[in-house]
């Protein structure tokens, strides 16, 4: 059966087309840097989003149609979601998906029950993977909407709430190995407190780091190789969540011994919610080393909440996809669009026309990324801000050859120093040639 009979499989048609079902700057085929937009970019569809998003917010109820959906909690129902959502991989030209595990399948409110209907669903998807040539970026379990999570999942102060958790998760991963997933990742939605008048904050974020720490040791036990992530985010639905920016997260890995476990997968709307820009969280991702995969969208600073809108914004691309190729590319993680179409684009095609836009805002950054890296001028200026590091007293502050006495005395002779200009607006000039 087919659920999307009047969209044709999208293709690249190039800039001059004025066909809405049609890629305007994606050509996967593309060669850039010696590798494919489809290689460069590893786009992925949020299950979540496609398939079970209905499109409400905090003032309105859902608006989105979806025929194909009796809006019932039983396997069949779950099935042919998964039918549905696979037919829109294909005719989009996506090749990977994300999923939480309650988004696939249903919550039963027993847990052996909630797992017999993720087996069942998982054997389906493995299926459509297979017939389809399609594949899991990463699974995750949703631990933060059932209201036994209402106090965190893994920072819950119940010791039987960690416990089922746990269980999800070990569920989660089982499932996400048997699909292949190439990564899981770990959101701590509630994983943070609405008071401190109530919290212990310290027992709270060991517990967490247990849990990461179990989890750690069952991949090991079941064989699965794949990359963990925690994706931060601040704040909502919790005054502050534990994971609330790149540098947080990175100092708990640290402090726990978890750093060489995880990497991070960064979502722009929690960036914006952050009070950070995602070249800064990028940024200070990979100074470490962590940056994994990306959750594409953009927020709204208009609007105070993760409002997960579809990528548009050329100069965001554009400096996404230069961090991707600084870091040499994605290995395990991916650009999943982590978006949902605006409430009013309620009507099923919307799917196509969303994930098209957000496709060519990142072909067409990639585009300008690798021209700004063959031009060479933005990393040249660079380069020349910090010649001082090289030589002298910089290389030697740098490679700890030197002591505080040392510098003490460099500085008394050498006068007032004269620094250049930062050229920004030069900068802002360059960039622009490229967009």
């Amino acid at each position: 059966m087919a659920y999307f009979p009047d969209i044709p499989k999208i293709r690249y048609e190039g800039p001059t087309s004025k066909n809405p079902f049609s890629f305007k700057h994606y050509n996967p085929d593309q060669l850039i840097e010696g590798k494919t937009m489809r290689d460069h970019m590893r786009f992925a569809a949020a299950y979540w989003h496609v398939m079970r998003n209905g499109l409400s917010d905090p003032f309105g109820g859902p608006t989105a149609l979806m025929p194909w959906d009796d809006q019932s909690d039983s396997v069949d129902n779950a099935l042919r979601r998964a039918d549905v959502f696979f037919e829109f991989l294909d005719k989009i030209d996506i090749q990977y998906y994300c999923f939480h595990d309650r988004d696939i399948a249903p919550e039963l409110n027993d847990l052996a029950k909630s797992n017999a209907a993720l087996e069942k669903v998982t054997d389906h998807l493995k299926d459509l993977q297979q017939a389809n040539n399609k594949k899991l970026l990463w699974g995750t379990a949703c631990l933060f909407s059932h209201p036994r999570y209402s106090q965190g999942a893994g920072t819950s102060p119940s010791a039987d709430v960690f416990a089922y958790g746990a269980a999800q998760v070990k569920a989660a991963m089982d499932a996400t190995l048997k699909l292949g997933g190439e990564g899981y990742t770990f959101w701590g939605g509630r994983e943070g407190y609405a008071t401190l008048l109530n919290t212990d904050m310290k027992r709270e974020l060991d517990h967490l780091a247990a849990l990461l720490h179990l989890a750690v040791d069952y991949a090991k036990k079941i064989g699965f190789k794949g990359q963990f992530y925690i994706e931060p985010k601040p704040r909502e639905p919790s005054t502050h969540q534990y994971d609330s920016d790149s540098a947080a997260c990175l100092n708990f890995l640290r402090e726990y011994g978890l750093l060489d476990s995880f990497k991070l997968n960064l979502e722009t709307n929690h960036a914006t919610l952050a009070g950070h820009t995602m070249l800064h969280e990028m940024t200070v991702a990979l100074g470490a080393d962590a940056l994994g995969s990306i959750d594409a969208n953009q927020g709204d600073e208009l609007i105070g909440w993760d409002t997960d809108q579809f990528p548009t914004d050329l100069y965001l691309t554009t400096g996404i996809m230069q961090k991707v190729l600084e870091m040499g590319g994605f290995t395990t993680g991916g650009l999943n669009f982590d978006a949902k179409r605006r409430r009013e684009s309620h009507e099923p095609e919307d799917l196509f026309h969303a994930h098209i836009g957000g496709m060519d805002a990142f072909a067409r950054g990639l585009k300008a990324a690798a021209a700004i890296r063959a031009d060479g001028r933005l990393d040249g200026f660079i380069t020349k801000r910090y010649d001082s590091w090289n030589s002298g007293i910089g290389a030697k502050i740098e490679n700890k050859m030197v002591s505080l006495d040392e510098i003490s005395n460099y500085a008394l002779g050498n006068g007032e120093p004269v620094i250049g200009s930062g050229r920004q607006e030069m900068l802002e000039n360059l960039l622009n040639e490229f967009i």
